[in-house]
């Protein structure tokens, strides 16, 4: 990476988060308006762009005239598109698994546990969330930081803003959001980038999660998520302490549903549709079988959905905690992946620290 999103401390929580209700409605016609004979990019060129940096400089203060430069410097990469349309949370569970369940991914885990031990400590105790949750996350993002995207942001979010029609108006707000924070830490915009939509650093934020979560954990005046390691730990862990994570709760558990799939189907969460839609209640009482070991309340709701195995699809519920993952993805494939890295490393670190004990008590 060759340059960095520089945050002050009071910048998470202080600047706004991309357009109004009222100015998206506004630009969102007028795009619709002038998209029809447009072909893609040719930012510098096109109606719609001028109309949105119109918009986005009175929704942000930044002057329209140095908005209208870095969208004229940006580029449609259609590379972009292909990549947006064959995501990998449209995979099974037995293929989406072993992308980010591998011995590599596990091992190198450990490794990067074990250099920002001390650190980790020190943030898990002031955010309460556990150090195996913000390595894992950190390994399905960009594994370890080896891989933190190649395209330019500006280029990812003009190019999904102005030619992803199906999620437009939301790459339209990261942009206002891209541009607050280039205006504000005078990031050089030619220099930023990040993965094929967007997202930024080792954690992969997008702007909208950079301005309202990114930590400055080093004290030096500035979130720098691609260089400081305490950066990206406090600015993770703030992300799921916001999210309502709880320090040592359960996560998930699966379930046998034996006959019941069917009375199960109308209370099943898919897709992008992660709100709780059964109660553990209405669960006991279709005959399903819950730990004994976990107290769990009649009217607590909870996740139910399901995971396509190579021969058998399971059932799971989720808990509060498994929902916050979502919050970082919204996809139970990415959730389960990230829970399961965790506890892969965990024990394969356990295992490797006994292993020494055990070698360094022997006569």
């Amino acid at each position: 990476m060759s340059s960095y999103l520089g945050g002050k401390s009071g910048l998470k929580m202080k600047i706004g988060r991309g357009l109004t209700g009222v100015g998206l409605f506004i630009l969102a016609v007028g795009i619709m308006s002038a998209r029809a004979d447009q072909a893609p990019g040719q930012y510098a060129q096109r109606a719609d762009v001028r109309a949105f940096a119109a918009e986005a400089a009175k929704q942000s203060g930044i002057p329209q005239t140095e908005i209208q430069q870095w969208l004229d410097a940006a580029r449609y990469q259609q590379s972009i598109i292909d990549a947006m349309n064959r995501p990998a949370e449209s995979k099974t569970w037995a293929q989406y698994r072993p992308i980010f369940i591998t011995p590599k991914r596990i091992a190198d885990g450990v490794a990067f546990w074990d250099a920002h031990a001390d650190l980790l400590d020190q943030v898990s105790k002031k955010y309460g969330v556990s150090p195996a949750i913000i390595v894992a996350i950190v390994g399905v993002e960009t594994f370890y930081g080896q891989r933190m995207g190649s395209y330019r942001v500006i280029d990812a979010l003009a190019t999904l803003g102005f030619d992803y029609p199906k999620r437009g108006a939301f790459f339209r707000g990261q942009l206002i959001d891209f541009f607050k924070m280039a205006s504000a830490d005078h990031l050089n915009i030619d220099d930023a980038v990040g993965s094929y939509a967007g997202a930024l650093g080792m954690p992969q934020f997008i702007p909208s999660s950079y301005l309202a979560y990114a930590i400055d954990g080093d004290g030096d005046g500035r979130a720098d998520l691609w260089h400081s390691p305490a950066d990206v730990f406090a600015s993770v862990a703030n992300y799921f302490a916001e999210h309502g994570w709880v320090h040592d709760g359960p996560v998930g558990f699966p379930i046998d549903v034996s006959t019941q799939q069917a009375a199960l189907e109308p209370y099943l969460n898919t897709g992008r549709d992660l709100k709780a839609k059964v109660t553990v209640g209405q669960l006991r009482a279709l005959g399903i079988t819950l730990p004994k070991d976990l107290y769990l309340p009649d009217q607590e709701k909870v996740m139910l959905f399901t995971l396509t195995g190579p021969d058998k699809v399971a059932y799971w519920v989720g808990l509060d905690n498994f929902y916050t993952i979502t919050r970082y993805n919204h996809s139970t494939l990415y959730a389960m992946a990230v829970w399961q890295l965790s506890q892969a490393i965990t024990s394969a670190r356990e295992q490797q620290m006994n292993s020494t004990e055990s070698g360094a008590t022997q006569p």
